[in-house]
């Protein structure tokens, strides 16, 4: 871990990510019922979802920017306690600007999580980019810190582990939980 990356990760205030390929593996699983009516799902990883709830108890606030829109993805929101959930937005400056005013934290303060092409001009706004490992490549390129998990299998819960060390709140958390 670079001094630099350290850095900006200590002055995060909020973690906005995208869905597939970052909160998920990327995959849609199409489940089809008895009436033929196809109910759309997706996996989430379970370590990834604490870690987030861990940065809304150091008030961090997280939030996705999805180009798609799913029943599963506003659940997971509500179940880490996600403060911001825009699906259906291809074009994401236009949300990351909505919420900058709204929250009235400066892009420098937010780092961003995405996989995809539509991810680069968000990462080039903010002040922490981060790709998961399976991120297209060209993603990768624009990102300042690039994980060792991929998304959908611990990539968020690496990324938020960076910023509670980097803030110095890891090893409050390893108390709370009796972890030497």
């Amino acid at each position: 871990m670079t001094h630099e990356i350290l850095e900006r990760a200590r002055s995060i205030r909020m973690l906005l990510m995208d869905v597939d390929g970052v909160l998920t593996d990327g995959r849609l699983l199409n489940i089809v019922g008895p009436d033929h009516f196809v109910a759309e799902t997706k996996a989430f990883d379970s370590q990834d979802g604490i870690a987030l709830q861990w940065l809304s108890w150091y008030n961090i606030a997280t939030g996705v920017i999805s180009g798609r829109v799913s029943p599963a993805t506003e659940a997971r929101a509500r179940q880490v306690s996600m403060k911001y959930v825009y699906q259906g937005h291809i074009e994401k400056i236009p949300i990351l600007e909505e919420i900058i005013a709204e929250s009235g934290i400066s892009a420098e303060h937010i780092a961003y999580m995405g996989d995809d092409l539509t991810d680069v001009v968000v990462m080039k706004r903010i002040g922490l980019a981060v790709a998961p490992a399976n991120a297209r490549p060209e993603v990768k390129r624009s990102a300042h810190y690039t994980t060792q998990a991929s998304g959908g299998a611990g990539a968020v819960r690496e990324l938020c582990e960076l910023i509670l060390q980097a803030q110095g709140y890891w090893p409050e958390l390893l108390r709370k939980y009796e972890v030497s």
